[in-house]
């Protein structure tokens, strides 16, 4: 078994996902990442966050498959022999802003979202759940969004299935202790993926908005969210149930 703590973050091949297996991997922490799709990515990621200190190794594996997350569990135990944080971070969506808009989704996409987003993290915990339980302050993380506090966001299927995510860590923190279970809701968060989601022009307009009429002037960055579910991870052993929101208080203007 390995001395040092091993944690499980999926969507890792960028964003988010990579901050944190890199902030992790910096503490001294052996990480798998997953990825449903850019296997090359998340194995660029990966080489670049080994040391001598961590080794981080990438795995491609969809969350809303349950065969995959049993094999993801499977491999991180038979590496390193523990399992003592779990990121849940991948997640997708379908770009639909306005909300009023109801012909713009249908119920394939509502399972689709809710596949990844909702039952991925569920089956993620359940595989890794006996794990969990034998290491020391062991916890999850789940990444949501504030679009799951406040009915906002890329698509009314998105804000739905964050405010079932939500609800789900309420609930898997009251009943799977001592296994601490906290979320993330992030706000607008630049990068890559929603900027080809808004378009360029959505996506500076919206960046200028939130560093212009929040309170903190600020709009996230993945390494900022990571800063904060690593803190979770390592440093609040009293702290599960909560939906931690990082967005600058964008929140507070809507």
């Amino acid at each position: 078994m390995s001395e040092k703590p091993v944690a499980i973050v999926t969507g890792g091949s960028r964003g988010v996902g990579a901050a944190t297996a890199k902030m992790l991997s910096e503490n001294g922490w052996n990480v798998l990442i997953t990825c449903s799709s850019s296997l090359a990515e998340a194995e660029i990621v990966a080489k670049k966050c080994s040391s001598k200190i961590a080794e981080v190794v990438a795995l491609q594996a969809d969350v809303a498959k349950d065969t995959d997350c049993k094999a993801t569990i499977n491999m991180a135990v038979e590496k390193w022999g523990r399992i003592d944080a779990l990121v849940n971070n991948a997640g997708t969506t379908k770009f639909a802003w306005d909300h009023s808009d109801l012909n713009s989704l249908d119920a394939d996409d509502f399972q689709y979202i809710y596949g990844v987003n909702v039952v991925g993290p569920f089956q993620m915990v359940k595989a890794a759940k006996e794990h969990l339980l034998s290491a020391a302050n062991s916890c999850v993380v789940n990444v949501s969004s504030i679009a799951g506090l406040k009915g906002i966001g890329s698509s009314l299927a998105y804000a739905s299935s964050k405010g079932a995510l939500n609800t789900m860590t309420l609930s898997m923190a009251r009943n799977l202790g001592p296994i601490r279970v906290n979320a993330v809701c992030p706000g607008f968060i630049e990068g890559e993926w929603l900027k080809k989601g808004m378009g360029p022009e959505m996506y500076e307009a919206v960046k200028l908005r939130v560093q212009t009429t929040t309170p903190l002037k600020q709009t996230c960055t993945p390494e900022s969210v990571a800063e904060v579910i690593v803190n979770l991870i390592e440093k609040s052993e009293l702290v599960t149930g909560q939906l931690v929101t990082v967005d600058g208080g964008a929140s507070l203007n809507l």
